[in-house]
Formats: C-alpha cells, structure tokens, sequence
C-alpha cells in the first residue's frame, strides 16, 4: 500500500480517523488525496470485491462518455453534477467546455476535502461558468434554488447523479430525491444516473459482503439496489439507447468492455 498523502483541511466536519467514501474512492482510481484509513478500508473492499477498482474507473469513464455524448450530440450547456467527489482529471466541466467552451457547470457535495479541493481546482472557461455548491442530496429544493444563481432552469440541463443515490438508504426518499429535481428542470433535460446493484447478471453478488464491512467501517453508509429500484429512479423519463446496462458498456468504445456490477443510464425529460 503507499504511503499516507495529506489531503488540505479547512472544515471541523473534517474527520480523518473513519474511511470516507470520497477519499477511498480516489483511492481506488489512483488518486493521492487520501488517508491511512481511508487505503486500509480501501484495501480490505478489495479484497472481498477484487472488481472495485474497475467498478471505479468505469464510473469515471461513464461520465467521460455521457457528458460527450450529451454535449456533442444533444447539444446541451448545462450541467447540474450532485455528488461531485473529490476532483480529478476530466471533470465534467473540463470534458464538456473542451466541446463547448460557453457550457455552464455547478457542482454539488457537501464532504469538506471536495469543498477546498472544488474551489480551488473546478474552475472553468472564460466563456462559461463552474460553480460549486455545498449543500446535501437531501435537500433538493436548496439545490435547485442555489443552482439557478448559475443556470437558466428554463432551458435543458443535464442532472448528473453518479454513485450518489446509493447513499440515500431508504428507496422512497430517493426517489422523491429525483422526482423533485427533474420536476424543477426544464423539458429536454437529461438525468444521468449511476448506481452499484447485488443483481448476479453483472456480478453484483460480491457488493453485499463488501458493503455489509464498508457499513461498520466507514461513512457515509451504503446501499446496492437491483435493476428494478434503479430503474424506477427514471419514472416519467424517456430512456435512451442503450438503457439500463453495466455502466462500462454504455456507448462504450470497445466490445470487450468489462461488466461491472454498477448500472448506468441517461434519460430524457419530454
């Protein structure tokens, strides 16, 4: 395992003694901004799910292929990213403003390291905007409000919630989550979604040991669901090709792409 790297502080919310799930997942896709605890929790997933890392790097792929293929082919501006995580190379803002430099962005996470991280890295085209919200999933309203300061709720944003929802451990509520937030878009807009499932047809029968230790070791808790919960999330929503699949096979760039136990889908709002 290497060595520990300092992530900056800047919050009293900031705790270093517990895994987070923000630091491990830079953790797991190569990332420096990270714990002792947060490599060891990190390591021992790993070992009980030996997928993770791919399940990591294809979330981050997905995002790199949906935000492309939404700004290139759709021609959308606009993009609302809950559950930012700590900031890497190719954020959401960087892919879509290489294509359309006018594009707007306001990311959304309420973890302290993403907030120093956010303020200092997210920053955007001349052209365009990125903005940075701190504020929980839980409270769409505020989100919504908050993020009007920055995009026009009037013409088609992109809401994206990759391996956000499976943090919100009671099902109704995150639905009502989603309902909520696509209600304050404007039709057009898109919801992208990602989210980790125990179904055995992608393998996800390893999530639940592997959860069931991240639960009693690590914060926030978490939650797999299978292919019908996650689909329902889309509810009044037009799915596009190819629908709810393994996130590394969505519009993916090779046929042997492989299948990780975390979905992924884009959807539009008529």
């Amino acid at each position: 395992m290497s060595g520990s790297h300092t992530p900056p502080s800047g919050s009293a919310r900031l705790n270093t003694g517990v895994a987070h799930n923000a630091r491990v997942w830079n953790y797991w896709i190569g990332g420096k901004d990270n714990y002792e605890v947060d490599q060891r929790v990190g390591e021992h997933v790993a070992s009980i799910i030996p997928v993770i890392r791919d399940i990591a790097r294809a979330d981050r792929d997905f995002l790199g292929r949906a935000v492309t293929h939404l700004t290139r082919e759709h021609g959308v501006r606009q993009f609302l990213d809950i559950g930012t995580g700590l900031p890497t190379a190719d954020n959401t803002h960087e892919i879509a403003q290489r294509i359309a430099p006018d594009a707007r962005i306001v990311y959304v996470d309420n973890d302290p390291i993403v907030l120093v991280h956010a303020r200092t890295l997210l920053t955007g085209s001349g052209e365009g905007a990125t903005d940075y919200i701190d504020a929980d999933v839980r409270d769409p309203d505020a989100i919504v409000t908050r993020a009007a300061a920055t995009l026009d709720m009037t013409r088609p944003v992109a809401v994206m919630m990759l391996g956000i929802l499976n943090f919100v451990l009671d099902t109704g509520e995150a639905r009502d989550i989603v309902r909520r937030i696509m209600a304050a878009v404007a039709p057009g807009s898109f919801l992208v979604l990602t989210h980790p499932t125990f179904d055995a047809e992608v393998g996800g029968e390893m999530q639940v040991p592997a959860m069931e230790f991240w639960n009693e070791n690590a914060t926030p808790p978490i939650t797999a669901r299978g292919a019908a919960d996650i689909t329902a999330f889309f509810e009044g929503l037009e799915l596009i090709e190819p629908g709810l699949v393994s996130c590394s096979q969505w519009h993916a760039t090779s046929d042997h792409a492989v299948v990780v136990p975390q979905y992924g889908a884009v959807a539009v709002k008529p």
